[in-house]
């Protein structure tokens, strides 16, 4: 990778870094404060469910914010939305209230993430494009541990000292995009595959992405209280959430290597008898706190694993026109999954206990368990047709972007999702035109923010598509 495209790359995942910190922690903490507060599991559930709804909506419209404003102050003004927001939240407490701030944050936040991904994976081609997603992945997934490793010393300062940190994070999260001038790609919108057509194609991908959304989302939110209320301090419950998330780091790219060389419906489904296991032992097993961090490591990197096989085995199935629009279909179907979660499952909280947390990841697991060893005995998976990719995709622009060529190519070269053409129409590949290619058809347009009037590129960045 060149130190050019590293230059240009600092900014956005600088952003994120430092927003990161904050964010990591912010779910964390909204939990605890409301069960301080007394209220109840269900309660809580519904409040969490507000930010990942807000993310599903963003996830639709805020690529249109973008296109008419330029990346630069689109992120401005999605990272001073995050702050207002969270200063909100600490400068008075009322759940309904928070119901709605979060919904706005969620919002605010996903617009962000759509910033800085089409930022980085628009910077260099598709041989470059692995390496920007693993900066990105290792700068959101290091950021989260940080941020949940703050939250037992930020909470020592006070009711409110919390939320000020991480709105002045957000804050920050500006300075680096708005002082290193650079040009920003321009991206174009694409539609998501219809509901009904996404099922049709690859009912495991659809479930197993929705799986993830509940059960990632849950760990998130319903986690944190459950390690509350078995007598764990604000700092251990940081703690053991960062150990959570740094299983899913450590994890998902040795999980998704497995998934590459055996039948991904197998690796599913060992996932989540996996974490039927774990969430077995974590309500039988008599737990120390050495052995608790250990399981909930295991289960981090499990639950944390799932989406990104059920994508891969996804695009296994879909033909190769039909790539970005289902990323985008599945990355819709994984933000309603965890929607859902927090307020189906806090319920069961409520009713038979704290334990009804790891009752419910277990009957979940079992569910999706018997759920792909169905669907593969009506349909074996195929061959993988593109190595594995350690996917995380906040908008649609992350999901349209990690199609790579390798994986377009094995799509076509699928013969039994012949049945399939009806997905996409048919498209006529026009003659070769003979003589020079008009003028700018071999150079990239980019939108500079200042102005938002298209320039060409500077000419040592003409080798980068946008």
């Amino acid at each position: 990778m060149s130190r050019q495209l590293l230059a240009m790359a600092l900014a956005p995942l600088l952003g994120l870094f430092i927003l990161g910190i904050g964010n990591g922690f912010l779910a964390s903490l909204i939990t605890i404060r409301l069960d301080d507060a007394g209220e109840s599991a269900t309660v809580v559930g519904i409040v969490s469910s507000a930010y990942f709804l807000g993310l599903a909506l963003g996830a639709l419209f805020n690529d249109r914010l973008l296109l008419r404003i330029g990346h630069i102050r689109a992120y401005g003004s999605f990272a001073s939305l995050v702050a207002v927001t969270v200063l909100l939240q600490g400068l008075f407490f009322d759940p309904w209230a928070w119901f709605v701030l979060r919904l706005i944050g969620g919002w605010a936040t996903v617009g962000v993430y759509l910033v800085i991904e089409s930022w980085l994976l628009t910077a260099g081609d598709q041989k470059v494009r692995g390496r920007l997603l693993a900066l990105y992945m290792i700068s959101l997934y290091a950021a989260g541990v940080i941020g949940q490793l703050l939250l037992g010393v930020t909470s020592a300062m006070g009711v409110t000292a919390p939320f000020m940190v991480i709105g002045m994070l957000a804050s920050l999260s500006v300075l680096p995009m708005a002082m290193i001038p650079r040009v920003s790609p321009l991206i174009e919108h694409a539609e998501p595959l219809p509901p009904h057509r996404l099922i049709t194609m690859t009912p495991t991908g659809v479930m197993g992405s929705f799986g993830s959304g509940m059960v990632v989302a849950a760990a998130y939110t319903l986690l944190p209280l459950y390690l509350q209320r078995i007598g764990m301090s604000v700092a251990q419950v940081g703690q053991l959430m960062a150990v959570v998330i740094l299983g899913a780091m450590l994890l998902q790219y040795p999980i998704g290597r497995w998934s590459d060389r055996h039948d991904r419906q197998i690796v599913l489904m060992a996932i989540a008898s996996f974490c039927v296991v774990i969430s077995a032992a974590i309500l039988w097993l008599p737990l120390s706190l050495p052995l608790l961090a250990a399981l909930l490591f295991l289960l981090g990197g499990g639950v944390f694993a799932l989406y990104p096989v059920a994508v891969s085995h996804a695009a296994d199935r879909a033909p190769a026109g039909a790539l970005v629009r289902m990323s985008q279909g599945l990355l819709l179907i994984n933000a309603i999954g965890s929607t859902l979660s927090p307020m189906l499952i806090s319920p069961i909280m409520t009713a038979v206990g704290d334990g009804g947390l790891f009752w419910s990841f277990g009957a979940l697991s079992l569910f999706f368990v018997l759920f792909f060893a169905w669907r593969r005995s009506v349909r074996p998976a195929p061959v993988p047709v593109a190595p594995f990719t350690a996917t995380a995709p906040m908008s649609s622009v992350g999901a349209e972007l990690v199609v790579t060529e390798e994986l377009v190519q094995g799509a076509l070269e699928h013969e039994h999702l012949e049945d399939l053409s009806d997905v996409v129409p048919e498209v006529e590949v026009a003659e070769p035109v003979v003589g020079p290619p008009p003028p700018d058809e071999e150079h990239v347009l980019y939108y500079d923010d200042a102005d938002l009037a298209p320039h060409r590129a500077p000419s040592e960045r003409t080798d980068e598509t946008g």
